[in-house]
């Protein structure tokens, strides 16, 4: 099996409003980050899209090869729960690592790497649940 065919196993059309809400809540802390440290800078589009960025890359990365929007991520919300926050970890390490690298313009304090983890689980884990009982 190549690659390819092995990543679109991995990915289902019924999971596009997983992935839309996924990215909301992404972007939706980072934003709520970047207002309450550097509120001057919100409306900033190159700041916001370097914040922005590291983090997409990473989920990018990490979510369709851990299976966030595999067949089985929108069957359930005991499935689907766990498979965002299993990639949510390897993705914010991903978007660490590039800020660290210089690729893009951030830190990555532990405290501040601890946060975006625990914030990003707890958001992704509330929206998916929240999905999943209104759906």
């Amino acid at each position: 099996m190549d690659i390819r065919q092995s990543l679109a196993d991995r990915l289902d059309r019924g999971a596009i409003p997983l992935l839309i809400g996924d990215i909301v809540v992404i972007l939706s802390i980072l934003t709520a980050g970047a207002y309450q440290h550097t509120p001057d800078l919100v409306g900033d589009v190159t700041f916001m899209s370097g914040l922005f960025a590291p983090f997409l890359i990473g989920w990018g990365l990490a979510a369709p090869v851990i299976g966030a929007y595999s067949p089985g991520a929108t069957e359930t919300s005991k499935a689907a729960i766990p498979l965002a926050l299993r990639s949510w970890i390897p993705a914010a390490v991903i978007a660490l690592l590039l800020r660290y690298a210089g690729v893009f313009r951030g830190g990555v304090a532990p405290a501040f790497a601890a946060v975006i983890i625990v914030l990003g689980m707890i958001g992704l884990g509330v929206w998916r649940a929240l999905y999943f009982r209104v759906r």
